[in-house]
């Protein structure tokens, strides 16, 4: 181990020492998930791009096991484990590592295994407040640590979801644009494919197998599909169980019938991704946007301007926080607010901070019901990295 390895690993133990500090302070109880996950619960909600880079193996009873590529779902298990009703109030905070590949190779911004520490909160029921209050937090261990220079970038999916109501789409329409949505360096081209033609293509699914799945009739699509499956020799394997082929091609059969996007509904959508710029005047920008529109977005706005009067009672600065429409993370399973925290001592692509609200997620690890949740993750060599360039 080289001299300069262990002072940048010190480093981050004190680094790691402080930002706890501050986060059980505040309240949040310091916990350890483990760090050998089940796999089918990160493939199913983490997203394309992190499943892609998530490192999966199988062990030698045949489960499928990964190493966490994050941490928030492990803490969602981890509640799980020790409440039997889900809802029940509880926060987290945590500091350990986490494991993605880099397809572009590792570097010291983005390492093969890399430090998160970071908070979770379930239950609250005031959910402006609660996401006002980990931002804040956050803020404050960064600045502890002794980083000044931070901004602030806020995206909401939320108001997204409100924006495809606004334009009258249809339920599968909307879900496809969710979808999309995921993929911001896509989306726009996304967007200009779905206002030429609604048709999916399914390469390699028979027209035939198509027709047969009606969601009225699900006993008898699944067994049509069960049929398919068998004489065409394929086996199911991974999570994927037969009502999720079931479900996917109900969904494929669904979108084909979907007549093109309206072109109404399209421009809208362009001009709503178009927002960006400072997060006091963005709210105004989309108020006039979606003024006269068939359905409003007038409660997701009013919970867009209470957040920001919320952060700025909290002690955020909000000249230093922006809005863009189109940030929409690319981890499947936030469902509200999303940010990140930058500096400008790294480049834009490597966030100090992120995190957001992803009430869906406790479902999708066990749980019966949705569970109001936000939370945050500090990448630790990040943060240290700039610190270091910003007290030089």
């Amino acid at each position: 181990m080289t001299v300069e390895t262990t002072r940048n690993l010190e480093a981050l133990a004190a680094q790691a020492q402080t930002l706890m500090s501050v986060f059980t302070k505040a309240g949040y109880e310091a916990v350890a998930p483990s760090i050998i996950q089940p796999a089918d619960v990160f493939l199913d909600v983490i997203g394309e791009s992190l499943r892609a880079r998530t490192y999966v193996f199988t062990d030698q009873d045949g489960a499928e096991l990964c190493l966490r590529p994050d941490i928030t779902v492990p803490t969602c298990r981890l509640h799980l484990e020790r409440h039997a009703d889900p809802a029940t109030t509880a926060r987290y905070c945590y500091n350990g590592p986490a494991f993605r590949f880099q397809p572009q190779g590792a570097t010291a911004s983005h390492p093969r295994e890399f430090r998160q520490a970071g908070i979770e909160r379930f239950g609250d029921k005031a959910r402006e407040a609660a996401e006002a209050e980990t931002v804040a937090i956050v803020v404050k261990a960064i600045e502890k640590v002794g980083l000044k220079d931070w901004t602030l970038k806020l995206g909401d999916l939320g108001l997204f979801s409100s924006v495809l109501d606004a334009a009258d789409v249809s339920p599968n329409w909307k879900k496809r644009l969710d979808d999309a949505f995921l993929k911001p360096l896509s989306f726009r081209n996304a967007l200009k494919d779905f206002a030429s033609a609604a048709r999916v293509e399914s390469p390699g699914v028979p027209e035939e197998l198509l027709s047969a799945v009606r969601r009225d009739e699900w006993e008898k699509s699944e067994a049509a599909v069960a049929v398919y499956l068998e004489e065409n020799a394929i086996e199911l394997l991974g999570t994927r169980s037969l009502a999720d082929i079931t479900e996917h091609l109900m969904v494929i059969a669904e979108d084909r019938q979907e007549k093109p996007l309206d072109a109404s509904a399209i421009e809208l959508i362009e001009r709503y991704v178009g927002v960006t710029g400072p997060a006091t005047t963005a709210g105004e920008k989309i108020a006039a946007l979606l003024k006269g529109a068939k359905n409003g977005a007038g409660a997701a706005l009013e919970t867009y301007d209470r957040r920001l009067a919320l952060l700025a009672n909290a002690g955020i600065d909000l000249s230093r926080v922006t809005f863009s429409a189109e940030f929409g993370r690319t981890l499947a399973y936030y469902s509200g607010l999303v940010f990140e925290v930058n500096s400008s001592c790294l480049d834009a692509k490597s966030p100090i901070a992120n995190g957001g609200r992803y009430d869906g997620l406790m479902r999708v690890a066990g749980a019966q019901v949705e569970v109001p949740a936000v939370g945050a993750a500090i990448h630790s060599e990040r943060l240290l990295a700039a610190t270091v360039k910003g007290a030089q």
